[in-house]
């Protein structure tokens, strides 16, 4: 939003910081209004229209542009707004989605991500050959300065920025309640080198305008922008992308914030499911319980889960033991040869296709 008034400052050669001011906080609450109402028409077309999975899936990728559009199209901020909404919705996913469309979504919008970042970094890798011939007065030297100079201030800054609200949370700890009187400085030090420029500050960058007004002169020092945008991404994406990792060895970050080993946690969650399901199972169906082998074979295996977790975190009290992990690779490769089966079974004629894909799905 500040970068959109900049635009406008230049472009129109005036800047009022009153008008400004009110226009940033309009800008913002509008666009995240608008969000939350698009948000909120979606979640009522998931919620109670007779739509399948793949129209879910498809709503999906059109919602966020319904949220930017119509933020946009009053001149409020479509980012805030698709952030907004999207918060929204995702918090609702559960009742809203099919358990078939949440899966299947998370599998398409992977893949969807993955193919626009790199068409992203494709296109401005095609157009820099034009970028670098524009550059005019400016050496392509003096530009790459210019981009490694200011990648370095970014990096800078946004350290500072990380370990100073570090020590403005521990100043702060003395007055109110915060989450944590002493975040230290090792992870603020991790936020910060982390923070890789990419999609966002290119797309940024292309959003200058190539002339200030229609006919007008062009927008001074476009191309250069744009080049320092890439070197910026080039540098925080390869340089700290690739030491990252090596940081966090180093570091060596200590998670104080969870206090169950996660191995233990899971075995908490999966106890507590099964639980939960005798005790659904008993209120529901206490009396008459119908003549069932399934439903008898249900009852047997979450009596055993809930018998067997609770055992583990008995054992588990002084020390982790590793026969989860053991029984997990085990039926890790239980379910890779069940998978083989099917395939193979798949190619015999007696077969129907639709039902070995239906148990392939489930494996």
């Amino acid at each position: 939003i500040v970068f959109r008034f900049a635009l406008i400052a230049v472009v129109t050669g005036q800047f009022h910081f009153g008008d400004a001011a009110t226009n940033f906080f309009l800008v913002i609450i509008m666009g995240t209004l608008i969000g939350l109402a698009v948000g909120l028409i979606f979640y009522c077309i998931h919620r109670w229209l007779p739509v399948t999975s793949g129209i879910e899936i498809v709503l999906t990728f059109v919602t966020p542009y319904c949220m930017y559009y119509a933020a946009e199209h009053f001149h409020f901020s479509g980012v805030l707004a698709v952030v907004a909404g999207g918060l929204l919705l995702s918090g609702k996913r559960q009742s809203m989605l099919s358990y078939r469309s949440r899966i299947g979504a998370v599998n398409v919008w992977t893949s969807v991500v993955f193919v626009l970042n790199g068409l992203v970094f494709m296109l401005i890798g095609l157009h820099l050959p034009s970028i670098t011939r524009g550059l005019g007065d400016f050496s392509l030297g003096s530009a790459i300065g210019y981009g490694l100079a200011i990648s370095f201030i970014l990096i800078i800054a946004r350290l500072l920025c990380t370990l100073g609200a570090s020590l403005f949370t521990r100043f702060m700890s003395h007055f109110i309640t915060v989450a944590d009187a002493n975040p230290g400085w090792k992870g603020p030090m991790i936020l910060g080198w982390a923070g890789m420029r990419g999609v966002v500050s290119l797309a940024a960058a292309l959003s200058i305008p190539l002339l200030i007004t229609d006919g007008g002169p062009p927008f001074p020092f476009r191309n250069l922008i744009l080049f320092i945008t890439f070197i910026v991404i080039l540098v925080t994406l390869v340089f700290q992308g690739l030491t990252l990792p090596w940081l966090i060895r180093k570091i060596n970050l200590e998670d104080r914030l969870t206090t169950i080993p996660e191995q233990k946690q899971e075995m908490i969650i999966q106890k507590k499911i099964a639980h939960y399901s005798l005790q659904y199972l008993d209120e529901k169906y206490s009396t008459g319980w119908p003549q069932n082998e399934h439903l008898d074979n249900l009852l047997v295996r979450l009596k055993i889960d809930l018998k067997h977790f609770s055992r583990e975190l008995e054992k588990t009290e002084g020390t982790m033991d590793n026969s989860l992990i053991h029984f997990r690779q085990v039926y890790l490769e239980i379910l890779e040869h069940q998978r083989k089966l099917l395939t193979e079974m798949n190619h015999r004629a007696e077969f129907d296709e639709d039902l070995i894909r239906k148990y392939l799905s489930l494996i």
